[in-house]
């Protein structure tokens, strides 16, 4: 990975953290992106330190504000000039339904299309870069997800689990159309579930419950190093070179859900996404 530039989101804890050290001791230029300043720049002195690689940098970004996300990447762009590796696995959970001014729920938002704006954002870039690939971190559960367009903020009765499992299996049917739009560009998109891993997102919005769920959860569940290393692979290993449209899990390719093949409800997702989060009207004008 020495001479490659690798972003990864969500890289303060938990897998994320994990993907970023591995990919700093593979030799990449790795940029974390976070919300908090104090948690990223933690971060960023603990890869070092453990890497002994000095090109670890971070961007602030919180991804419930799609104009963060637009600063992030302007401010990327003003700071590097290629991308090699995009890892989308910032995630949250939320317990409770929690409103946004984009027309959907939180969970939708951070989950869906804070990853769909920023990788749109980056494209041109990645372009650029290739080969380059996409990661998308995304769930097995999105095998009991839906998706209803004409309640996508779930305001006809709310459920966290049902909620997580939409945004997961937009994850793929996102990964799956931005393949068939990136055919011939030497830029490859995949997605993976990572197994079973008690991080902290199971400790948002359930009050003092959460780090109580997390421990029980913890004693059935793979260690943040186990869960990260099917995104790992993707992101750097040579034996998925130029593999693109597919769903791992443990390093193998496998069949997702039917509904997340249906290529009409890829596209109409795609579209709702391009309206909510108003890339469409930034297609004529992509300087940030």
């Amino acid at each position: 990975m020495a001479g490659k530039v690798c972003l990864v989101t969500g890289a303060t804890s938990g897998i994320g953290k994990v993907t970023a050290n591995a990919l700093a001791t593979q030799g990449a230029e790795v940029i974390i992106a976070a919300r908090n300043q104090q948690k990223a720049a933690e971060t960023i002195h603990w890869i070092k330190s453990e890497t002994a690689n000095e090109a670890v940098h971070y961007l602030l970004a919180d991804f419930s504000d799609l104009q963060q996300v637009r600063q992030l990447v302007g401010a990327f762009k003003e700071r590097f000039s290629r991308l090699d590796v995009l890892v989308n696995n910032a995630g949250s959970f939320f317990n409770t339904r929690r409103e946004t001014p984009y027309g959907v729920e939180k969970t939708f938002l951070v989950n869906h299309l804070a990853p769909f704006f920023l990788t749109n954002l980056l494209l041109e870039t990645l372009r650029d870069s290739a080969p380059a690939r996409i990661v998308n971190v995304s769930s097995d559960g999105h095998k009991q997800g839906i998706m209803d367009f004409d309640d996508l903020g779930f305001q006809r009765g709310y459920f966290g689990m049902k909620a997580y499992a939409r945004s997961k299996l937009a994850n793929i049917l996102f990964t799956y159309e931005l393949t068939r739009r990136l055919v011939d560009s030497k830029v490859t998109a995949n997605a993976l579930h990572p197994g079973h891993v008690a991080t902290d997102i199971w400790k948002t919005d359930f009050s003092f419950f959460g780090p109580i769920l997390k421990r029980a959860m913890g004693l059935f569940a793979l260690t943040p190093e186990q869960g990260a290393d099917n995104t790992i692979y993707l992101a750097s290993s040579p034996q998925v070179e130029g593999v693109t449209g597919k769903y791992f899990v443990k390093r193998e390719s496998v069949q997702s859900s039917p509904l997340s093949y249906d290529v009409g409800v890829a596209h109409r997702l795609w579209e709702v996404s391009e309206n909510l989060t108003g890339l469409r009207q930034l297609v004529d004008q992509p300087a940030l």
